[in-house]
Formats: C-alpha cells, sequence, structure tokens
C-alpha cells in the first residue's frame, strides 16, 4: 500500500475516534442516564369564532329582596268574651228544612223594580253621567216624586222649590241622588202593613239615609276612591235588617231593633236560622243582583266577627268604613245622643274589629279627626233635626 493511502487511513480513524468521543452518549459508564427532554407543548388551536357570537356575560348581582314585615295593629286588649263565644251561622250550615222555610219566607219579599238593576249594575256605578241618572230616574215617575220631596225637604231650605230631576241631580250630586233612589226602589219592597211595625221600618229608612250621607262625607275626607259604590254598599247593607224587620213577629221588633250589632245577631240565629248580614246576601242574590256587590256588602257586615287581618289590605278601609257607617246611621236614627256623642267609635264587643282596623290601616288613620269635623256635625244635626237649617238659594 503506497505511503499515501496509509497516512488518508489513519487520518479517518483518528477523525471517527473524535466524533465517537464527542457525541453525547445515552449515559456514560459509572453514570446515570440523563432525564429524558421534556416533550414541546403543541400550539393550541385558535377556536374558531363565531362573527355574531360576543364575549359570555356574567348575570348582574342583584341586592337581596328587602323583607315586608306587616307589623300587628296595636293591642286592643283580648276578645271580649261574648264576641270569642258567638258562633257565626253562614247559610251552608242550614238544615235543608229551616232552609226552604227561610228561602220560601224570603221569597215572599217583593221583587224591587227592574230600574234597580239598571242602577246597581257594574257599569253605571262606573261610569253614569248626571244626564244618564236623570233619564233613570224620570223613567220611574213614584221615584221621580221622591227624588223633588227630598230635595225641597227642609234640611236644604232652600229659597226657591226645584222642579226639574236634573236640577235636583246637579244641587244634590250623583251620590246622594243615587241613594235616594235606591232607598225608596227599595221601599217598593218592604211594606209593612200593621202600625207598629212601621215605626221599625221608618227607623231604618233613617238610619239608611243617615248612613249614606256620612259614606259620601267621610269617604271624601279620607280620599277613598269609587265613593258612589260605597254609598251604594252602605244602603244595600240595610237589606238584612228590613228583611229580618218583616220576618220577626211586629211585637219584638222594638226588642230587636235597639239592641248592638252583635246582641241582636244572636236574636235572628236564635229566631231565623240565619241573622241578618246572611238574610240580606240570600234576598240579594234572588233579586239576581251583581255576585261582587253582595259579596261587599256581605262582608262589611261580617266586620263583626272578622279580624282585619284576615281581610285583603286593599279592601280593608272600605268594609271598615261601611260597618262604621251603617252603625253610626242607627246611632244616630234610634239612640237620643247628641250628635258629638254618637258619632264616637264606642268600645262595646260589636267594634272590637273595627277599632282594630282603624288603628292597623293607614287610610283609616284620620277617621277619628274626620268624624268630629264642624262640617260634618253639622250635616248631622240637619239631617237629625237637632238644629232649624238656615234657608239658602237655589
Amino acid at each position: 500500500m503506497s505511503p499515501l493511502l496509509l497516512w488518508l487511513a489513519a487520518v479517518l480513524v483518528l477523525a471517527l475516534a473524535w466524533w465517537w468521543w464527542r457525541k453525547p452518549p445515552a449515559h456514560r459508564p459509572g453514570e446515570a442516564p440523563p432525564p429524558p427532554a421534556p416533550p414541546k407543548a403543541r400550539p393550541e388551536a385558535t377556536p374558531r369564532q363565531t362573527p355574531s357570537a360576543s364575549p359570555p356575560v356574567p348575570p348582574p348581582t342583584l341586592p337581596p329582596a328587602p323583607v315586608v314585615v306587616t307589623a300587628p295593629p296595636p293591642a286592643l286588649g283580648p276578645v271580649p268574651p261574648e264576641l270569642a263565644s258567638f258562633q257565626w251561622r253562614p247559610e251552608a250550615v242550614l238544615d235543608s228544612d229551616r232552609r226552604q222555610a227561610l228561602e220560601t219566607a224570603v221569597r215572599g219579599i217583593p221583587r224591587p223594580p227592574r230600574s234597580m238593576q239598571q242602577l246597581l249594575s257594574p257599569e253605571f256605578l262606573t261610569r253614569a253621567s248626571s244626564t244618564e241618572l236623570s233619564e233613570l230616574v224620570m223613567g220611574e215617575p213614584l221615584i221621580a216624586a221622591k227624588v223633588l220631596a227630598k230635595v225641597n225637604s227642609p234640611y236644604y231650605g232652600l229659597r226657591q222649590p226645584v222642579t226639574g230631576i236634573g236640577q235636583a241631580v246637579t244641587f244634590l250630586g250623583i251620590n246622594t241622588v243615587r241613594s235616594i233612589c235606591l232607598q225608596y226602589m227599595l221601599a217598593d219592597a218592604f211594606k209593612p202593613t200593621l202600625a207598629e211595625a212601621q215605626k221599625a221600618f221608618d227607623s231604618i229608612w233613617q238610619a239608611s239615609g243617615l248612613a249614606s250621607e256620612l259614606a259620601v262625607r267621610l269617604g271624601k275626607a279620607l280620599n277613598l276612591p269609587d265613593q258612589s259604590a260605597l254609598a251604594t254598599q252602605v244602603v244595600l247593607g240595610f237589606v238584612g235588617q228590613l228583611a229580618t224587620a218583616s220576618l220577626i213577629p211586629a211585637a219584638g221588633l222594638p226588642a230587636w231593633l235597639h239592641r248592638d250589632r252583635l246582641a241582636r245577631a244572636r236574636l235572628e240565629q236564635d229566631l231565623l236560622g240565619l241573622n241578618a248580614v246572611e238574610i240580606g246576601g240570600m234576598l240579594m242574590r234572588s233579586w239576581e243582583l251583581p255576585n261582587a256587590l253582595v259579596n261587599d256588602v256581605s262582608d262589611m257586615g261580617r266586620l263583626l266577627i272578622t279580624p282585619p287581618l284576615a281581610i285583603q289590605p286593599a279592601r280593608l278601609a272600605r268594609i271598615a268604613l261601611g260597618y262604621l257607617c251603617v252603625r253610626l246611621g242607627e246611632r244616630l236614627a234610634l239612640e237620643p245622643l247628641p250628635v258629638e256623642q254618637a258619632l264616637g267609635l264606642g268600645d262595646g264587643p260589636d267594634t272590637h274589629h273595627l277599632r282594630a282596623a282603624i288603628a292597623q290601616d293607614p287610610v283609616l288613620a284620620g277617621l277619628p279627626a274626620a268624624l268630629q269635623a264642624p262640617d260634618l256635625i253639622a250635616a248631622m244635626r240637619l239631617a237629625t233635626g237637632q238644629v232649624t237649617p238656615p234657608a239658602v238659594g237655589v
């Protein structure tokens, strides 16, 4: 072999040996193998964006709802024992024989004129104008005569007589004329035949007129809505009394009428099976009056035994005021008291839940002051004949 080839082979061997020595071995003898190199992270795929999609918005954090605490009415003491022991008897608990007998007796009471249903229809109560009311009154000649007699009575002391129904409606107001019409329409259904019963009926009629006047005036003083409906409900609150007076023997009417409402309800249930409130509801339903109206009138009478917390707050003021007006109308008509004293709330068992309602409902907070307002006292003195009305012009 030529010397050149030998030299080239030696150089090649030295180069291979140097490369082998410099190469990083898996591990050298006597050494621990090197740790594996961490894998390279793959770039995450970018999610495809939907052009219309918007980044999610976390829901707003709402403040906690306030806790509404209904404060109980101021303590009026325990329920009087005579009220707590009284068991109100609804129509549904009567046995079939007694209910049938009572229904037969109630059906014997004549129906009032058909125009009363129009007068009490929800549409007429809410939208009737003075012109529409005048037309309705003029369609009932006897009722029209009663309205004219009322407006020309000494109570109003007019210098010149009113001769037209339209003029009477303008002077008296829609609410007063509606109440007058309702009272005289009911009078056609309740006509006692005995003189000893006539006095009791006259007292009830007077009480209904006074109660209606109170409802209009106190409703305005307390800014209650729909005062015409309230006055109507107050007048209808006497239907049960009139029906009861028609069913009780005439000799027992004075003793019945001069009791307080609780004692009267006890006697009515003993004699007839139901009290006057339930009998009135039965009679008004037989006359096909609107159910909502009948329920409102009945609930007004049931305040005698109903705690105010059991009544819907939105209805409490109207129910309490209606109950009060009926009671005060009776006191003014039946008891020889000065007007200021007769218009007091009283502290008997028949006003226990009424006084609780007045203490509970803020709408009724001004009622005690309204009952002693000079204009109300003056009007009730005129209505009860305690003073002579002054002469005024029309």
